[in-house]
């Protein structure tokens, strides 16, 4: 199937300050065939893009020198076609949904295995419905409000 397949270009930019999981995601992932660089801050990342930019990337929000959204926005500006997943943790939904306006493709909470990240990077997204226009709860009808008789 073809949402499955990487395509031509394997590359696959990690970005997380969290050197365990970095390492173990790396792993992962060239096992599913990517062509991992790893970085472990803002810094390295930009780095790393002066290179060249991948054609995917896995971004953690957080980062001890910065905002992972600094390096989802210089990947957007290096190559708009990138596939870009953001990793947050603490439900730090309003800062995953800024991520996705910034370019993002998708965003998961962590932890999240390889299985879910290369899913989300692989997914062309026809079988989703579109986004709420109102983040977070948009969908959920709220309860009939009870009108009390003073």
């Amino acid at each position: 199937a073809e949402d499955s397949e990487i395509g031509p270009d394997p590359s696959l930019l990690l970005v997380d300050d969290d050197e365990i999981f970095l390492n173990r995601l790396a792993r992962a992932m060239e096992k599913r065939g990517f062509l991992v660089s790893r970085a472990a801050s803002v810094a390295e990342a930009r780095v790393l893009l002066e290179g060249g930019a991948p054609a995917f990337a896995v971004v953690d929000l957080r980062l001890e020198d910065g905002n992972g959204l600094d390096v989802v926005d210089a990947l957007r500006e290096a190559r708009a076609d990138a596939r870009i997943v953001v990793l947050t943790g603490y439900g730090a939904i309003a800062t995953a949904v800024a991520a996705v306006k910034m370019g993002a493709t998708d965003y998961l909470s962590k932890p999240a295995d390889a299985e879910d990240i290369t899913r989300a990077l692989l997914s062309r997204g026809e079988t989703l419905p579109p986004p709420p226009e109102a983040p977070a709860l948009a969908c959920i009808k709220p309860p009939p409000m009870k009108v009390s008789e003073p």
